[in-house]
């Protein structure tokens, strides 16, 4: 059918403002249409009302058709005008069958998806009289304007699809407001008198409507469980709808909401996956506004028993059912905000498995993903002060999990680098601060403040957030800088002054940690770092140079260790293992530059001070009188000559002035550092490492094995001793029966 020029006219300059103009109005009228069947229903419930001095009856039982006469002017404004309207035919209810109470039973919550809030009592059937007005008001429209009926339903078919997706009216709120949910309790209008046991029958009823129809109905009724098992221990446990006494009931609630309520809301709201990891979701939909108070509930529960939680394996199934309603997740931010606290306590606690930290680090990258700047910032600094925190208690058992915040952290930051910098700036900034402040007041206290694990690592952890993001061969790849290469010049400032703060051989193992973090920079960076003369500093201190005590204590280890213990120093332990440090880092820092031209001009005054060095403390009068630590020094300065020598025969073929920036660039560039003479005996050093840290490793193993092998025994000593004084107790008793039997 041609549309007439009067139409096209009136779409194109009045539609906007009409149909905004009618939907404004349908608001008001279903207001003013709740406000009345509120009345009617409270004059039906208090019985009929007081006569007034004419003697004609109230409101509540006044006869429809004599209304305007017996309303007051009150009443008429605040009723709206349709309320005065004559009953229409059949289609349409009257007043008194629309307000009237709703019955049903409490465990017939499988059906229908009707309206119930999150305590259990029925809603009033206000909005399914205004739903039907409004469905009523549409069919009108279709009968005389047939035209502007299809206009409306290729344009706003929201308006006219005023029902759910689901052939259901829309959820109601499961609560009355946003504030009793997060502190866990019921609504205003909830009473104990709802509270019932729960089965596992109707437990299994919800399941399989869920699984089979994706009912809202059993969705609502499990979550108003699953908040019961959440706020178990609470005492106000009481107020919930549902009471959960068998631990079978308990258990079976917990794992079917995990796994159930995700399904039904990405069935009812589906998402839509793009590039890079990107969700679309229409939060403005009418599905998802419905479902908005019974994924608010469920979340919050999820996030109090995620603070309860003990087990291992029901800690990662919860976690893995909040990674899929993250997308659900994000317009909520206060919500949000605590879980994501509540996530970081799980990935920083080093009592958690390797597999639960996992889990959670998984869900703070996927909200770093999807989520906008402001998630992002949050996601990082609840993530860095995690992080900070777990690391205080640094010990052989603990270091592995904090290597692995470490890594899951830093990938946090590659993600977004323009956020990243963001944030990785205030904190180097406020690590430079306490440096700061620590040079200032010159004071023990002020030293604690850098001289701890909490500062090592963080400094430890910002060199690989630089080192992943600032990767040579990747900036080649994308063919710009990272936006977090300006961080290298502060962060190496502040690195070099806290590894000096206290020029100390107490504080050599804090020194090498900070060391490795420098030249973990410099190798993935392509940055010279300095770092020679750091280590000839340790080997000019007078703990190097005189001849050690005699000791039987084990070898200290460097790796869990920032301070020496007092009885180690002066020993020829600790000279060894500073020894076996220096060449280490030595050789290390200087394999980073064994192919380039200038390696012979960069390794000659290192050469010569440690050749001085030797001749010094070689001296059977005054030196120190440790060949082992002597002789790896020395084997040290050889392969660093060799190395001069290897690169000096190559640098005499080339052709290439030393301006020819190209030229020297290219230098080498196709061999492989491992077959140069320093690279082949740093790769042997290393091999030598590794079986030392695997053999080490083992025995941590084992040791910890033997330890819950022991708890396990006592705890089993400790049941069987209870049993044989129970035993003990009643033969006691049967005892003193028989006495007393025999005495009468």
């Amino acid at each position: 059918m041609a549309k007439s020029k009067r139409t096209k006219k009136f779409e194109k300059k009045h539609l906007d403002d009409t149909l905004r103009r009618r939907k404004e109005f349908a608001k008001v009228k279903q207001k003013k249409q709740a406000v009345a069947n509120k009345k009617a229903r409270r004059s039906e419930e208090n019985g009929p009302s007081k006569t007034n001095e004419n003697g004609t009856g109230g409101v509540g039982s006044s006869p429809a058709g004599d209304k305007l006469g017996e309303t007051s002017v009150d009443e008429f404004f605040s009723g709206g005008f349709d309320v005065l309207a004559e009953p229409k035919s059949n289609k349409q209810k009257t007043l008194t069958s629309v307000t009237g109470k709703r019955k049903r039973d409490t465990t017939a919550a499988n059906g229908s998806d009707g309206k119930f809030d999150l305590n259990g009592t029925a809603k009033d059937s206000d909005s399914e009289s205004s739903a039907e007005d409004h469905k009523q008001q549409l069919e009108e429209l279709a009968e005389k304007d047939p035209e502007f009926y299809e206009y409306l339903k290729e344009n706003d078919a929201e308006l006219l699809d005023f029902e759910g997706a689901d052939g259901t009216l829309r959820i109601d709120e499961l609560s009355g407001d946003e504030d009793n949910d997060a502190e866990g309790l019921p609504g205003k209008d909830s009473q104990s008198d709802f509270k019932n046991e729960l089965t596992m029958s109707t437990v299994k009823k919800w399941h399989s409507a869920m699984a089979e129809k994706h009912s809202i109905r059993s969705a609502k009724e499990l979550v108003l469980a699953f908040r019961a098992a959440a706020h178990t221990d609470d005492e106000a446990d009481s107020r919930h709808k549902y009471s959960l006494t068998d631990p079978e009931v308990y258990h079976e609630v917990v794992v079917s909401a995990l796994r159930d309520i995700p399904e039904v809301i990405q069935h009812h709201v589906p998402l839509k996956e793009g590039k890079g990891g990107k969700v679309r979701l229409d939060m403005q939909s009418q599905s998802f506004r419905s479902l908005t108070p019974l994924l608010k509930s469920h979340a919050i529960s999820i996030n109090r028993l995620l603070e309860t939680l003990s087990d291992e394996g029901t800690i990662r199934q919860t976690l893995s059912s909040i990674l899929s309603l993250v997308p659900y997740l994000l317009s909520f931010r206060k919500l949000l905000r605590n879980l994501v606290k509540t996530v970081a306590d799980i990935w920083s606690t080093a009592s958690n498995k390797e597999a639960s930290r996992i889990a959670a680090f998984l869900v703070m990258r996927k909200l770093a993903v999807i989520g906008d700047a402001g998630i992002k910032e949050t996601v990082f600094k609840v993530t860095y002060q995690g992080f900070v925190k777990g690391c205080r208690n640094t010990t052989i058992h603990t270091i592995q999990g904090i290597n692995l915040m470490k890594n899951s952290a830093a990938e946090l930051w590659v993600l977004d680098p323009a956020m990243g910098y963001t944030t990785g700036y205030s904190f180097i900034r406020q690590l430079g601060i306490h440096l700061r402040a620590s040079i200032t007041k010159n004071s023990n206290e002020s030293f604690k403040l850098i001289y701890n694990w909490q500062y090592v690592h963080s400094l430890d952890f910002w060199s690989r957030v630089i080192s992943l993001s600032c990767d040579s061969l990747l900036e080649a790849t994308a063919g710009k800088e990272s936006p977090l290469r300006p961080l290298i010049y502060p962060l190496v400032q502040v690195t070099l002054g806290a590894m000096r703060l206290i020029p100390t051989s107490t504080y050599y193992p804090l020194r090498f940690h900070l060391i490795r973090a420098l030249l973990r920079i410099s190798s993935t960076t392509s940055t010279y770092i300095p770092l020679a003369s750091v280590l000839y500093e340790v080997l000019g201190a007078a703990e190097m140079k005189k001849r050690p005590k005699q000791s039987t204590l084990k070898a200290l280890d460097f790796n869990i260790a920032i301070k020496a213990p007092k009885p180690y120093l002066r020993t020829r332990v600790y000279q060894d293992g500073v020894g076996e440090q220096v060449s280490e880092l030595l050789s290390e820092f200087f394999v980073l530059w064994t192919k380039n031209i200038a390696f012979p001009e960069l390794a000659l005054p290192v050469t010569v001070l440690f050749k001085r060095w030797l001749k010094e403390t070689g001296n059977k009068m005054r030196g120190n009188a440790n060949n082992r630590l002597n002789s790896m020094l020395a084997l040290v300065v050889q392969k660093l000559e060799s190395n001069s020598r290897w690169i000096e025969e190559r640098r005499a073929k080339v052709e290439f002035a030393p301006n020819n920036r190209a030229g020297v660039e290219a230098f080498l560039k196709d061999l492989e550092w491992e077959k140069t003479p320093l690279g082949a005996f740093v790769v042997g050093q290393r091999k030598m490492r590794e079986e030392k840290a695997k053999l080490i490793e083992e025995g941590r193993r084992e040791e910890e094995r033997k330890r819950e092998e022991e708890q396990e025994d006592d705890s089993m000593e400790d049941f069987s001793e209870e049993e044989v004084d129970g035993v003990e107790s009643g033969e006691d008793e049967d005892e003193d029966e028989d006495e007393d039997e025999m005495s009468e």
